[in-house]
């Protein structure tokens, strides 16, 4: 099927800072497409160079076939949601969305068709200042839906959403995609992604890393191994090492294998007379198929030799003991520098209260400001 969206050797600059580096990518109709990347990989600088509210300094980027400033009636067939907080914050929602019909020549009552659609129809009149982030991504989506376009894309859409509204628009993007729209959508929320999308394309510092449906992602990245549990754990563990298996850290009664699929280790356990109370293979996470990836593409790194944490028992503790707090971690001071506390400052003798004789009661007078002479 052919590709709706579709950028060749797009390149944008912002002086010395290459954001977008001869990226080329193509998004069909049908599925909903995620866009993946970490912070500064080139997400929302592709996708504004889509709608060209960015010029790019080379390449193109066209909408069936079409660069957006041909399109003839944009919101009829490109939905777009960049920033959800671009709405003047005086301005009611229900005028905002009939500004944006008239300027297609969409008819009025549309406008109430997307607000109930967002749920927002209650407060349709309302100013947009009195909204929360969550309320703002629904206008917004309104605005989205109000040519009924058939290609869709967003930025971040769930942020600032509760619960209840990030299902919604997992479902709701779910069903444009079944209808045969195109869906192309960026977030860092990777489990949502994971429940939503059927197809990622993930960039890093401006350039295709990978592409391809969340299924091959994770099975080509994502770490597997098997969950095994049994009464007779010790015995396991040594056929297991000698089998040519990679053990990892034993939790309680049961242990993660690597290097042999389950039904080797139960063809095993059952040659041995070992009994097995869990034999169940684990995947990792599109979240961690995409950090494996994307490893060496962070440009924003957390300094994690400061996080300790508290290594947890293989055994369970007696009932009131708690576990034992990590060793600190000495950070070297700048030279000249007392790493003892400070004494504690010398104190004079307290003035004496105002009265007779030391020790006697202590006056107040109030201001005299404001009262009647």
């Amino acid at each position: 099927m052919r590709a709706v969206i579709r950028t060749e050797a797009l390149t944008k600059r912002y002086r010395s800072t290459v954001a977008v580096q001869d990226l080329t990518l193509s998004v069909h109709p049908g599925r909903v497409t995620g866009f993946l990347g970490p912070n500064g990989s080139g997400k929302s600088t592709t996708m504004r160079c889509i709608v060209q509210l960015d010029r790019p300094d080379s390449g193109v980027a066209t909408i069936n076939g079409t660069p957006f400033r041909d399109l003839r009636r944009p919101l009829h067939e490109v939905g777009i949601l960049l920033d959800a907080g671009y709405v003047h914050p005086a301005r009611r929602a229900c005028d905002h969305l009939w500004a944006m019909a008239a300027s297609n020549r969409i008819p009025k009552r549309r406008v109430d068709e997307v607000l109930d659609m967002v749920g927002l129809s209650d407060v349709g009149g309302n100013r947009v200042k009195s909204f929360s982030l969550g309320m703002r991504q629904r206008l917004g989506l309104a605005g989205v839906m109000l040519g009924d376009p058939h290609t869709v894309i967003l930025d971040e859409p769930a942020n600032g959403l509760d619960p209840e509204g990030v299902r919604w628009i997992r479902e709701f993007l779910s069903f444009l995609a079944r209808q045969g729209r195109t869906v192309f959508v960026s977030s860092h929320q990777l489990s949502e992604m994971s429940l939503m999308a059927d197809h990622v394309v993930v960039i890093g510092r401006g350039r295709l890393i990978e592409e391809g449906s969340v299924n091959d992602f994770i099975s080509k990245y994502a770490d597997r191994w098997v969950r095994v549990r049994s009464p007779r754990l010790g015995p396991l563990v040594d056929l297991l090492r000698s089998g040519g298996a990679t053990l990892g850290p034993p939790d309680l009664d049961a242990i993660s294998v690597r290097g042999l699929t389950s039904a080797a280790i139960g063809e095993l356990a059952a040659a041995n007379g070992i009994a097995l109370h869990e034999l169940a293979p684990q995947t990792g996470s599109l979240e961690d198929a995409f950090l494996r990836l994307t490893a060496g593409e962070q440009e924003f790194r957390a300094n994690t030799a400061m996080v300790q944490t508290v290594p947890v028992s293989p055994t369970p503790l007696p009932p009131g003991q708690l576990p034992k707090a990590p060793p600190s971690i000495p950070v070297p001071l700048p030279e000249g520098i007392d790493p003892r506390p400070a004494p504690p400052p010398k104190r004079g003798p307290l003035p004496a209260p105002d009265g007779p004789g030391v020790g006697g009661p202590m006056k107040w007078d109030p201001p005299s400001v404001g009262r009647p002479k």
